[in-house]
């Protein structure tokens, strides 16, 4: 059995009330590797924006549609963003607000 070197028990038991449990933190990571991706970030970014079509993004991403179609189904499988149709149109959101405080948060970070 290791020894604790700078803790004791009672530190390491206060400590280990707070980390999550291996699947909480899977999901974390799983969460986070969206914002990893070069592609799926700007899309996030325009989502935080507003609701957009596929095309749109296409124009505004100068990515092609196909690309920006396999990104969002990466991020609708991730509960990230959501959508509705509108008669022939289907328009792109982001599912949670919290997205952008992430989003702001990470900016805040970086400078």
């Amino acid at each position: 059995m290791q020894k604790l070197i700078a803790l004791t028990e009672d530190d390491k038991s206060e400590i280990l009330k707070y980390i999550p449990r291996v699947e909480l933190t899977n999901r974390l990571a799983n969460f986070f590797q969206n914002f990893s991706d070069n592609t799926r970030l700007r899309i996030i970014m325009c989502l935080a924006l507003g609701n957009m079509c596929v095309n749109d993004m296409s124009i505004v991403l100068n990515l092609n549609q196909t690309t920006i179609s396999h990104q969002l189904q990466i991020l609708k499988s991730q509960d990230i963003v959501d959508f509705k149709r509108n008669g022939k149109m289907i328009f792109y959101n982001l599912k949670q607000l919290q997205i952008n405080d992430v989003m702001i948060g990470a900016i805040e970070a970086i400078y």
